[in-house]
């Protein structure tokens, strides 16, 4: 994976534990962020940042749409939640983490350069 290391953090036992809203978002804490899940049909899972780049609004509080992007609920700007890919247009970039789901729970993982472990 290069010079990036992925440090993973568990959130639940398995996703039917997690609080999903009636947009089929939920917001969750992992490594003390604040982190907005995403759930496309049973299977698919994605994690972006709690808040918009543009306005910081809440992005729990808009939907997903028809194309499986995000859709920040203050100006609709829209996102591809696998690359964070602003697809409205703004040129905005949205974070975006790994999950997995395993046998043991889901999990979040967050990249982290290399260069910052000598400090560790």
């Amino acid at each position: 994976m290069g010079n990036k290391n992925i440090k993973w953090y568990k959130v639940a036992d398995n996703k039917n534990e997690i609080n999903w809203q009636q947009n089929n978002l939920a917001v969750i804490e992992a490594g003390g962020k604040k982190i907005t899940l995403a759930k496309i049909g049973d299977e698919l899972l994605f994690a972006c940042a709690y808040k918009c780049p543009h306005a910081s609004g809440i992005l729990a509080d808009g939907f997903i749409d028809a194309t499986g992007n995000i859709v920040c609920p203050l100006h609709r700007y829209k996102f591809n939640l696998l690359t964070g890919r602003n697809i409205s247009g703004e040129g905005y970039y949205l974070k975006v983490f790994a999950v997995e789901e395993r046998e043991a729970g889901i999990f979040i993982g967050f990249e982290e350069s290399s260069w910052l472990n000598i400090f560790k």
